[in-house]
């Protein structure tokens, strides 16, 4: 009796697979990671470096506390928004390229 093919979750749950995944994953979040550090480190020195710009009044605020008080939190979000999208699609890539190695083994 030929052995069985494995079904669906057998592929998509083994190993290469989920090191493939994680290492991707982790990628996108060392990436992430930057951008917020560097948006979170950024203000101090700015703040530092650029004290004239960063004194400009922007629609009744200085704008160091116009990029704190305000348009860090969307930052924050946006940076949220684009992990969970890219995350998302990078497990949706692994799991077709397990489907079509799956595919490619059956043809044989």
């Amino acid at each position: 009796m030929p052995p069985s093919a494995p079904d669906h979750d057998d592929v998509v749950h083994s190993e290469p697979f989920l090191r493939t995944l994680m290492r991707r994953q982790l990628g996108l979040s060392i990436a992430c990671a930057a951008m917020f550090l560097i948006a979170l480190l950024g203000m101090p020195l700015l703040n530092y470096f650029a004290p004239a710009l960063m004194a400009t009044r922007v629609a009744g605020f200085t704008l160091s506390w116009l990029i704190l008080g305000v348009l860090f939190f969307p930052f924050v979000w946006i940076i949220s928004y684009v992990f969970i999208k890219r995350s998302i699609a990078l497990e949706e890539d692994e799991v077709a390229e397990a489907e079509r190695s799956r595919a490619g083994k059956e043809n044989r």
